[in-house]
């Protein structure tokens, strides 16, 4: 629309100037010498414009011929760097093939045609791992660190190759400057996280975790499952390093975070009863049972040790069952209590509510329970080692296992010592408890369970797992006599 504007003003300047030359002629008088002329003035105006033209083409003619080389130069520099993106390009699909010779030979043509080794430089160390030769490749990576165009990524290839190696030390230095140049970039963040958390480093890993959720570089939910582990890890770290107080405050932090997280429920016990804060105490364990009952909760409800008379204990112990009275933590706590106590009828009441008959197949915590009974009740030999028996063949005890691997702990920690899995330990049997023998097996008495049990349970496990250590009746016969187990035959 502007151009059409301007035409016609020009067009309107034109017309104007002819009519006014129209309307006022003349001419224009030349002298040469002797020479005398006469020019009329349009026709001075028609020479002078082609003079103008004249003029134009010769520059431009010029100006063109002074730029052929330089096009020429141009053209030449552009196909060299257009077979050079090609050679580039055909590198990295060497890379995603894993065709190392032909990688290398493409990332040496890429750098002469392009001559610009922040191209080149990832595609020679990518070919170099490739080949083996991870000297090589980790001298490409440290070159790239020189240039801030590519220091970020000489920093991700160093770590890969740290992690490669096993070396999380170096491995979490080179995630902390990669955060330092990218501080946004969700990959950092997690890599960082991780490494932090192996390297037990968790007051600095919670930071790093909060920054990830804040940058939904990891989920709202999974972050906020993680935190409770995070910050039970950092109860940890601060206890290690002798400050209790601290300890007992990233404890309840974790357990404000998730108030039904059966490990932050039983650290908080423990660091209140280390602590001396037992006031508050029982009524937290107590809150706690209501929905996730654990052994570790018995000795801190009444202390521990001979902190009270076994008739105390009792009473303790009836009162929380009733919190909690269908769960069998609830009958194995106070049936412990009145074995304690020589309330003989009372505990095998309740253990025989948990099922301890032929056809039943209780836990192996239930069956030495049941031993310890009958040891101290009746003094029946025949009958502790039956049911020392049923123990080794009976369902294993609960224990701390990784809901990834299945590896089973003695005590919870926040990260799984096989798979480094993150707050993935359950309070749980484990699964293999499937597979046992079958309860009726186990529950025969000692003299009919004849070689098979010989077969299936070893010397070396009778010693260990059936026999009382402190029972003089009960104890392993000399070598050259057979095994204790099979006398009755």
């Amino acid at each position: 629309m502007i151009r059409t504007i301007i035409f016609v003003a020009l067009a309107a300047l034109v017309v104007v100037g002819a009519v006014w030359l129209a309307e006022h002629p003349g001419s224009v008088s030349l002298a040469w010498g002797d020479i005398r002329g006469y020019i009329e003035m349009p026709a001075v105006l028609g020479g002078l414009v082609v003079f103008a033209i004249m003029i134009a083409l010769l520059y431009r003619l010029w100006w063109s011929a002074r730029r052929v080389p330089k096009a020429i130069s141009n053209s030449r520099q552009r196909g060299k760097k257009e077979r050079g993106y090609k050679a580039l390009t055909q590198g990295m699909v060497a890379v995603a093939a894993g065709d190392a010779n032909e990688a290398r030979r493409q990332a040496q043509k890429a750098d002469i045609l392009l001559g610009e080794p922040p191209l080149t430089m990832l595609l020679s160390a990518q070919a170099a791992q490739l080949n083996g030769d991870e000297a090589a490749a980790s001298r490409y990576f440290n070159a790239m660190l020189k240039r801030p165009e590519t220091a970020f990524l000489g920093l991700r290839g160093l770590l890969m190759q740290a992690e490669r190696d096993g070396d999380t030390s170096a491995a979490l230095a080179y995630a902390d400057r990669a955060k330092t140049l990218q501080p946004k970039t969700p990959w950092v963040l997690t890599k960082l996280f991780d490494l932090q958390v192996r390297k037990g480093q968790w007051q600095a890993a919670l930071k790093t975790l909060d920054q990830a959720i804040k940058l939904n570089a990891v989920k709202q939910d999974d972050g906020q499952g993680l935190r409770s582990a995070i910050l039970l890890g950092c109860s940890i770290e601060a206890e290690t390093a002798g400050n209790k107080s601290a300890a007992l405050s990233f404890a309840e932090k974790a357990l404000k975070q998730n108030p039904n997280h059966l490990p932050a429920i039983v650290r908080r016990a423990t660091l209140m009863s280390e602590a001396g804060k037992t006031r508050t105490l029982p009524k937290l364990i107590k809150e706690a049972w209501a929905t996730a009952p654990h052994p570790m909760l018995v000795s801190l409800y009444v202390g521990g040790g001979d902190a009270l008379d076994a008739l105390t204990r009792v009473k303790k112990f009836e009162e929380l069952r009733e919190v909690n009275p269908g769960h069998p933590e609830s009958s194995i706590a106070l049936a412990r209590a009145l074995i304690d106590a020589k309330i003989w009828g009372a505990a095998r009441s309740h253990l025989t509510a948990l099922g301890v008959g032929p056809g039943d197949n209780p836990p192996s915590r239930v069956c030495r329970l049941m031993a310890e009974l009958e040891e101290g009740e009746t003094g029946d030999i025949d009958a502790v080692r039956s049911w020392l028996v049923r123990a080794a063949s009976a369902a294993p005890d609960p224990a701390w296992i990784c809901a990834d691997c299945g590896a089973a702990h003695i005590n919870w920690t926040p990260l799984c010592s096989r798979c480094d899995a993150q707050g993935a330990l359950d309070w749980r049997i484990p699964e293999h408890a499937n597979a046992l023998p079958k309860p009726e097996m186990a529950a025969l008495p000692v003299e009919d369970i004849g070689e098979t049990v010989a077969e299936d349970v070893s010397d070396d496990v009778l010693k260990q797992e059936l026999l009382p250590p402190d029972s003089a009746e009960l104890a392993p016969p000399p070598e050259d006599n057979p095994p204790a187990v099979n006398q009755s035959r």
